[in-house]
């Protein structure tokens, strides 16, 4: 592969991008004999007949076609799991944990990858799943790829290196990639360490939020969006690709490196995005504004404004708002909030809510402020505020997240979260 890291920007475009000038075919998608005696191949991350702005596809000219590889068998999934995740019953309770460490014994990516709780069907394509990955070690001759959903990777230690079919990229924290189903991948640990969480959407691809009365700009930008340009690895020898496949998991001997891809060109292809970027939108008059205001991806549902997840963070940003408790009031949602913190400190709560650490307020659990940010939030001064050195996301969706027998068991699991609230007295009083 190519040394350097290059990039293509803008979300969703028609790319076109080879590793040797001359790879990709001019005027045809499958010639009858493709350039360098390569493969033509077609990735369709749609149905053939979705709508042309919704149509997501790319044509790929690979070393050897993807069907060249032995019979997959299944493997030993360890706690990366899939649907139904009805092993135990789902508590209404507020649930939060904190950080799962660094594993002692050699962990790649995939074996290092935690379910924390989903819901949905994989194979009617609907619904998701939440993980947790730590792992301490690279993968060199391990390929994955996921045809259950799309995986939203958010690291928050240490930088990911991801050879992908379609070139390579380096995420670190304070940045996202999204890889879509069916793309064969491996992630190499620059740092020899990492720490991050993954969404995994069963349901339609993530895409850009429209952005009405907010008019033309503002949120995340297209032009942020960054996909690699064509690299290629051309290595014989003895390899393993592992299949995420109807909630299992398998694994096939293959003689060369999938990430053979010498040219590509279409619109399904991974991405990263610095949440740097991202264009904050918030109040300047009075009240705190509805978190959707945050969000950077949305996977939308059947039903017009209720997804099937979106992706939203709480970045930097100026707090102004007169007149108003500025924290996130106390409140029950329709929608189902799971929560991470990449670095820094989340403004509703005082402590407990530590970077690599998680929690999760499911269909009308009340939640809100502790006590302590209560009693100081309603006593500051109002003046304008900036809110410095955090980045807090949310995984929002109309599914309750059902967590694993994992997660409601694990010493990670903070059993006395509930008390942060208890601080929070009667004070009414009529006279």
């Amino acid at each position: 592969m190519s040394a350097e890291l290059q990039y293509l920007s803008g979300f969703g475009n028609e790319f076109a991008t080879e590793a040797i000038k001359g790879a990709l075919p001019q005027g045809q998608n499958s010639p009858q004999k493709a350039p360098f005696g390569l493969y033509a191949e077609q990735l369709s991350g749609t149905p053939f007949t979705m709508p042309r702005s919704a149509n997501r596809r790319s044509w790929v000219y690979k070393i050897q076609p993807s069907v060249v590889h032995k019979p997959y068998v299944e493997i030993d999934a360890r706690r990366f799991l899939s649907t139904p995740f009805d092993a135990v019953p789902t508590p209404p309770n507020q649930l939060r944990w904190s950080p799962l460490a660094i594993p002692e014994e050699a962990t790649d990516f995939v074996q290092g990858i935690t379910t924390m709780g989903g819901n949905g069907d994989t194979a009617v394509l609907a619904g998701f799943a939440v993980h947790v990955y730590t792992a301490n070690t690279s993968m060199i001759d391990r390929f994955f790829y996921n045809a259950d959903g799309e995986m939203l990777i958010v690291p928050q230690l240490g930088s990911l290196l991801i050879f992908t079919e379609f070139g390579k990229m380096a995420v670190k924290p304070g940045e996202i990639c999204v890889i879509q189903r069916g793309i064969r991948f491996r992630v190499e640990l620059p740092d020899g360490q990492a720490r991050g969480y993954i969404c995994e959407n069963y349901g339609s691809p993530f895409r850009l939020p429209d952005l009405g009365p907010i008019g033309a700009n503002g949120l995340a930008n297209p032009r942020d969006f960054l996909t690699p340009v064509a690299a290629f690895e051309e290595r014989d020898g003895n390899f393993e690709i592992v299949c995420k496949f109807q909630g299992r998991l398998w694994a096939s001997e293959v003689n060369h490196s999938p990430c053979n891809v010498v040219a590509w060109h279409g619109n399904y292809a991974p991405y990263k995005y610095d949440l740097a970027t991202f264009n904050t939108i918030n109040t300047v008059s009075f009240d705190h504004p509805d978190p959707s205001i945050f969000t950077v991806l949305t996977a939308p549902s059947e039903t017009p404004g209720m997804a099937n997840i979106d992706f939203a963070i709480f970045p930097p940003r100026w707090m102004v708002a007169e007149h108003t408790f500025r924290p996130p009031w106390f409140h029950r949602n329709f929608m189902n909030e799971f929560m991470g913190l990449i670095y820094g400190e989340y403004d509703a709560k005082a402590e407990g809510f530590l970077p690599g650490g998680c929690s999760l307020h499911n269909c009308m659990s009340g939640h809100g402020p502790d006590a302590a940010t209560y009693a100081k939030a309603t006593e500051a001064e109002l003046v304008p505020h900036y809110i410095d050195k955090t980045m807090a996301f949310m995984f929002e969706t109309r599914f309750v997240m059902r967590p694993t027998e994992f997660a409601l068991s694990t010493e990670t699991l903070q059993k006395n979260y509930y008390e942060c609230w208890q601080g929070l007295k009667a004070e009414f009083s009529a006279r």
